[in-house]
């Protein structure tokens, strides 16, 4: 038998494992910068790890990467993928199809950009053990006229990204 007092004042009292409540929030960030020349994936600096309190839980990724694009020849972009893990768990379009998650811009003028990837997923990682969760970045195409860098500094941009991660209760 358990014994509960209840406060005298207006309130409601809720379990903190509840389908939809939130259990806990954690951030990463970083300003270092990243450059990348190469069609590989790269490490964009960009992680955090959680520890969920439930195989059950979901978490909420909200991912906001800074990067500059520049580009001397025509048909080139940039790609960003998000991984808990090894595992990719949000994929961007391949070389010139375009799309939300990447940037993809087709004329044949020198180009460089300043942009923000902004992303939110709901992941269910299935574990209650340390879950990172990360993103990589590559230019498109042509290497040799494509640099995709994370993190830009100077006056021109804030050069600081972010990705919180939110465990929800299932």
């Amino acid at each position: 038998d358990l014994q509960l007092t209840l406060p005298t004042t207006a309130g409601t009292l809720d379990r903190l494992e509840r389908a939809g409540n939130i259990l806990q929030v954690v951030q990463g960030s970083t300003s270092t910068l990243v450059s990348n020349t190469t069609q590989t994936y790269v490490d964009t600096g960009l992680s955090a790890t959680i520890v969920p309190t439930s195989a059950t839980s979901k978490i909420l990724v909200n991912v906001y990467q800074t990067l500059q694009y520049y580009r001397s020849a025509s048909a080139n972009g940039v790609g960003i993928q998000i991984l808990r893990g090894s595992t990719v768990i949000s994929h961007p379009c391949t070389n010139n199809q375009g799309g939300l998650t990447d940037y993809i811009a087709t004329n044949s003028t020198v180009l460089n950009r300043y942009m923000t990837y902004a992303l939110t997923i709901l992941d269910s990682p299935g574990t209650a053990n340390s879950v990172t969760y990360k993103a990589q970045g590559r230019p498109y195409l042509n290497p040799d006229s494509g640099l995709a860098s994370f993190q830009p500094g100077g006056t021109a941009h804030n050069g600081t990204s972010y990705i919180q991660l939110i465990e929800v209760a299932a």
